[in-house]
This record gives C-alpha cells, sequence and structure tokens, in this order.
C-alpha cells in the first residue's frame, strides 16, 4: 500500500541556464545553416529544439502551502511541497494540490432530529488536505467528496439529538440547541473520520443555522411560550407562598392579632390571588371587625 512520499525536486534555475544555451545553440545553427546551406547542420538545431522544449516543459513553480503530486505513466513518484521554482522530468505530470485552509458552507439541509421533529440545519466545515497520495489517488475529486460526507455527517448528527427537550431533565439531556459546544465536537470527531480515507484534516466544524421546519415552527413556538408561562407561574407561586408564610409567622409572633382558621384561610386566599394575579389588585377598607 502506497502512502505519500516527500521528494527534493531539482532546482529550476540551473535548468534555465541550460534552456538557454541550447536556445543560442539553436539560433546559431540555423544562422550557419543560411550561411553555408550545408544540410547536415539541421540535426543539431532539430536535436536543440526539441531538448529546449523538453526543458521547458519540466518546469514547475510550488507557491507557499501547495503542493506538486509527481505522476510518471501511473506511477507515483512523490510529493513535491517546498515552495520554489524546480524542474522535475518532462515527462511527470505534475498535480497541482492546494494545502491552504478551505471554508465550506454548508447549505440548509431539512432533516428529522431524534424526535422525529422536522428542522433545518446547516453547518461551516474549515478544512485542508493533509495527505496528497490519498487526496489524489483513494478518492475521486476530493472536494465533492468532502461536499457529500460533510452533508451526511450533519444529516446523521441532526438524528442523534433533539432539537430541544421540554422535560424536566432538560438540562441533563444533550440537545442540538443547548450543547453546541458538545454538538460541534461530535461533529468534528465524525468529519475527520469520514475525511481520513481522503488525507483530510478537519480544522473545526460549526452549526451555522438550526430552526425548526417551517411547517412546525409556529407550533413549537406556542409550545416554548407555554412552557416558559408554566415555569413563571410556578416561581411566582413559590414566593407568594413564602411571603404569605412569612406574613403569619410575623403576625403570630409579634403577636399584632389573632386569627383562627377560617381567617387564616381567608387570609391566604386573599394573599395568594393578590400576589399570583397578572393585574394590580383594587384594595378595599375594611371599616367594621375581621368578622364583617
Amino acid at each position: 500500500m502506497q502512502q505519500e512520499r516527500i521528494r527534493k525536486a531539482i532546482s529550476g534555475y540551473p535548468m534555465l541556464l541550460i534552456s538557454l544555451l541550447l536556445l543560442a545553440v539553436a539560433v546559431a545553427s540555423l544562422v550557419r545553416i543560411i550561411q553555408t546551406e550545408n544540410p547536415w547542420i539541421v540535426i543539431p538545431l532539430v536535436s536543440c529544439i526539441l531538448l529546449f522544449i523538453l526543458t521547458l516543459v519540466g518546469f514547475f513553480v510550488v507557491n507557499p502551502n501547495d503542493a506538486r503530486v509527481l505522476v510518471l505513466f501511473g506511477t507515483y513518484k512523490g510529493t513535491v511541497k517546498a515552495n520554489g521554482f524546480y524542474w522535475a522530468n518532462p515527462f511527470y505530470t505534475k498535480q497541482k494540490i492546494t494545502q491552504r485552509a478551505r471554508n465550506l458552507n454548508g447549505d440548509k439541509l431539512k432533516v428529522n432530529d431524534m424526535a422525529g421533529n422536522p428542522i433545518e440545519i446547516a453547518a461551516v466545515v474549515v478544512w485542508q488536505v493533509e495527505d496528497t497520495f490519498k487526496a489524489s489517488f483513494d478518492v475521486d475529486r476530493y472536494e465533492s467528496y468532502v461536499i457529500v460526507q460533510s452533508e451526511a455527517a450533519v444529516r446523521h448528527l441532526a438524528g442523534s439529538y433533539p432539537y430541544d427537550t421540554f422535560e424536566d431533565d432538560a438540562e441533563e439531556t444533550l440537545t442540538l440547541r443547548a450543547g453546541k459546544e458538545k454538538v460541534s465536537e461530535e461533529l468534528e470527531r465524525e468529519l475527520s473520520d469520514r475525511f481520513e480515507r481522503a488525507g483530510i484534516k478537519v480544522i473545526e466544524a460549526r452549526i451555522s443555522h438550526l430552526a425548526y421546519a417551517p411547517e412546525i415552527a409556529e407550533a413549537m413556538l406556542r409550545r416554548q411560550q407555554a412552557v416558559a408561562v408554566v415555569a413563571a407561574r410556578t416561581q411566582i407561586v413559590e414566593g407568594a407562598v413564602s411571603m404569605v408564610e412569612l406574613a403569619l409567622q410575623k403576625l403570630a409572633s409579634k403577636k399584632i392579632v389573632e386569627l383562627d382558621d377560617e381567617k387564616k384561610a381567608t387570609m391566604v386566599s386573599n394573599l395568594l390571588v393578590v400576589l399570583c394575579s397578572e393585574s394590580s389588585a383594587t384594595p378595599v377598607v375594611n371599616a367594621g371587625t375581621l368578622y364583617q
């Protein structure tokens, strides 16, 4: 099984000088033919021209964070990663592969979460080529491979977790909306496993869009509002009960007034109505006794 091999190429500057010398010899031969009309000088002329052309074909440039994969008649000969001006066998095919970080802004996908709710989800993936041999020969068009596998990973992730939870154990349940960091880590891990065949390294992966599908968005919004109202009312009731308990304790400890069970029940009822009501209470002054 072949692996990536880093190789050094011949500097292109000495070969550039040789190619200029060949060109000079070819021009001199052409001038000689014109002056002497000697047909045998055609042989060195043609030879110099052919060598000059072959020499030019062998030149290539490797820019920073780029690489050239060298292949000779179907045989992998190595990868040149050091940037510079080089020359190699003119019969080599020199496939250019960039190793710069690249962004994949995924399309919005309509999928079902773990609870079966239709949602829209999209992700942004930052990736780069790490192994040029795998990227060139283990997959067909690694850019398309990255797009397809990213979409498959996002679909699988969306089906592995619920969008949100409305139960009491919401903090213990990992959801797509609440567990963004952990979900992103899981997405990076799955993408790394999928991209390993193509020699691709995942630098970062994040969910860029997450929402309910339009057909259930309104219903889910009403559900969220109902849960929020219930939670708020529960908090209000707990506070009101504490205040009523404190009021009764203060009245009893300071002996301001003695209340029987019936009056305590009435006082508790009135206080709870005042404290738990959504509108302001209108006070009524009692000018008589407690029993009037």
